[in-house]
């Protein structure tokens, strides 16, 4: 029995809020406010999918890049503060992180 069992076994007429912090945590990812940064370059040649901006926690962030990886079947990176993708990406990453409640900008092309 955790803790907020207790308090409703304590006091059964009380409504809890949701904090703020409890909003924004879907699926173990904290969703932010500001637009992630989806653009597309070419590196060496190659296409690549870049995403930018999430201030979120790096555990998350390295979740987010894993999942995306699985579900495109693809290869890629983490560095820094950026997801890289190998190919061009873009529809699909940001369909999939906008069904994830992510807000999500397209930048070039």
């Amino acid at each position: 029995m955790d803790l907020k069992d207790q308090l409703k076994n304590l006091f059964p007429d009380h409504q809890v809020e949701e904090s703020e912090d409890e909003k924004q945590e879907e699926n173990g990812i904290w969703l932010q406010d500001d637009p992630i940064i989806c653009k597309y370059e070419k590196r060496k040649g190659k296409p690549i999918t870049i995403l930018e901006g999430y201030n979120g926690a790096d555990s998350d962030f390295k979740k987010l890049a894993k999942e995306l990886k699985t579900k495109l079947s693809v290869g890629g990176s983490v560095k820094g503060d950026t997801i890289i993708i190998q190919g061009d990406f873009r529809d699909k990453i940001m369909e999939l992180l906008k069904n994830k409640g992510f807000k999500v900008k397209r930048v070039g092309g």
